[in-house]
């Protein structure tokens, strides 16, 4: 898909991959980006280095999320690509509250299909569209220390496939983003856990890995290449997978990481 040109909307664009994703867009000649965030204060510095449009928005609410769909194509117009990207960590296993699962349930898993939901259609209308949505390489392997981190992002990646198969034919490109470490707020103070072990990446190559997957129409965006070898031992041979991540576990496993 060709970038430039395209009404781009970015969640979770105040401070992290959000901004380098906003950044790397408008310098890739997009027609205008809507930098999303709750943190509007923060969405607003990242528009204002790119002259792009900041709107507050509470992705674990679906109200919100349409509310954002339906200002950025009021006043940008069509939404070309839509960036699902903000994500949340909860630590711990079965004991988190209830009220933790729900809430990082709804914002690292509900908001791609709430986005879907009020964008896809619209897409098709027009012809086409993109939609990237931000997982982990934790939703390909697995999180030591974060059973929710590990469980939604599973959820996430799975839920990008099911897009991307379905409506493929309709010409909805979907991309989903793979990472393990990258310096943002959520990974500060974790420079040496699990997560980072293979290094921990700066935002903007994260990126441009994006970009160049959505212009390729390339589905798995996998910044640290380690991943896909880590994929094909787990599928070769899970049982030995599984002893692999109990010594990581042994290791890291008081120390979640991002």
């Amino acid at each position: 898909m060709d970038i430039k040109g395209q009404v781009v909307v970015v969640t979770g664009a105040a401070s992290g991959i959000g901004r380098a994703l906003a950044r790397a867009f408008a310098a890739a000649g997009a027609a205008r980006v809507v930098c999303a965030d709750l943190n509007l204060i923060g969405a607003e510095e990242t528009a204002s280095e790119i002259n792009g449009l900041a709107i507050e928005a509470n992705v674990s609410r679906e109200a919100d999320i349409a509310a954002l769909i339906d200002r950025t194509e009021a006043e940008a117009g069509p939404i070309g690509i839509f960036c699902s990207n903000a994500g949340i960590l909860s630590i711990g296993g079965p004991e988190v509250s209830d009220a933790d699962w729900q809430r990082i349930w709804e914002v690292n898993v509900m908001a791609h299909i709430w986005a879907a939901r009020h964008v896809v259609p619209r897409m098709i209308e027009r012809g086409g569209g993109y939609l990237l949505n931000t997982a982990s390489a934790a939703g390909l392997l697995n999180q030591v220390g974060s059973m929710p981190y590990g469980v939604t992002k599973h959820a996430a990646v799975g839920a990008a496939e099911w897009l991307a198969f379905t409506y493929g034919d309709q010409g909805i490109g979907v991309s989903v983003l793979c990472p393990q470490a990258v310096r943002s707020e959520m990974t500060r103070g974790h420079e040496e856990g699990v997560a980072a072990q293979d290094g921990m990446l700066e935002p903007e190559p994260v990126a441009e890995a994006c970009l160049q997957a959505i212009r390729d129409e390339s589905f798995l965006v996998l910044p640290h290449p380690e991943v896909k070898g880590y994929m094909q031992f787990k599928a070769e041979n899970y049982d030995r997978w599984i002893g692999g991540m109990k010594k990581l576990n042994r290791k890291f496993g008081g120390r979640v990481e991002g």
